[in-house]
């Protein structure tokens, strides 16, 4: 029998020309035990239905490999936004990939935290998130459907969450719910503050985001990042390449909250070849 890694790891994989078709040879070849797939336009607002043969051939060539499945929903979601045409957008997105998930055996459904975009808006907008958050993290624990992982962000625009300390107020507004947990983006962290490339910075980043969630870190998007720290710009780079540093990533790699985690590189590149350094990197780090 094969142990399951301790801590699997994967790629943000590409399913253009159909689900299967196009995301499983890219699993192989970069050698990944995770698949993060979008299930519409990672921009836009589109609902796409799916196509039924696809994701029956995609769940099952997944769980033949053992590789667990998270959908990242559209990069447009906002739940805090002024805009109250945005925040439908943004719940009807979250459920269509809710019931994306529960067709292609997904283990949970990412979503960016959302900005109140506005100066005197942060407490309409934490209750358009408990509001709008509520009946999802409901419905999807009743029908035992993908659990929800809210992405801290890499701040600006007044994020309603991207430092840890702000990750507890977001989880409360909604009553701490067991179908929320959260996904840990280093390039985020480093953005929003988080000084991870110092000795000991991961882990002391790591130590205080688990005083604050507990065990709700289901995730982990392992990103370098091509910019300063507390630059509030989300720009990913190659692991080692970048600023944060390949010592910070052994240190994630060895922290005890990660044990068990899912990590997924999402560096943009050409082919496959960049996530399958990025793969082998973090493998290497691996205990």
């Amino acid at each position: 029998m094969t142990t399951a890694p301790s801590r699997p790891i994967g790629s943000h994989t590409p399913t253009s020309g159909g689900l299967a078709k196009a995301a499983l040879p890219y699993l192989d070849a970069a050698e990944s035990e995770v698949a993060q797939v979008y299930v519409g336009n990672s921009r836009g607002w589109a609902l796409p239905p799916g196509d039924p043969a696809q994701d029956a051939a995609f769940r099952e060539g997944c769980e033949q490999r053992g590789v667990p499945v998270y959908i990242h929903a559209s990069l447009l979601v906002n739940l805090g936004s002024p805009t109250q045409a945005t925040v439908e957008k943004s719940i009807a997105t979250l459920a269509h990939a809710l019931h994306r998930g529960a067709a292609i055996g997904a283990a949970g459904v990412v979503f960016h935290s959302g900005s109140a975009v506005d100066a005197d808006y942060y407490d309409t907008a934490m209750t358009q998130v408990r509001e709008s958050l509520l009946p999802l993290l409901d419905s999807a624990a009743a029908s035992g459907g993908p659990k929800l992982l809210m992405e801290p962000t890499a701040g600006g625009g007044r994020s309603l969450a991207s430092r840890t300390e702000q990750v507890g107020p977001y989880l409360d507004i909604v009553e701490r719910h067991p179908w929320l947990g959260i996904c840990f983006d280093t390039c985020h962290a480093w953005a929003a503050g988080h000084d991870l490339a110092r000795p000991g910075g991961m882990t002391e980043t790591l130590d205080e985001l688990v005083a604050t969630i507990g065990d709700r870190l289901w995730l982990i998007h392992a990103n370098d990042s091509r910019d300063a720290c507390g630059s509030i710009r989300d720009r990913h780079e190659t692991i080692g390449k970048g600023s944060i540093g390949e010592a910070a990533f052994a240190e994630l790699m060895t922290h005890p909250a990660t044990a068990g985690i899912p990590v997924v590189a999402e560096t943009p590149t050409e082919g496959h070849v960049g996530h399958a350094h990025d793969i082998a990197t973090l493998k290497r780090l691996r205990p």
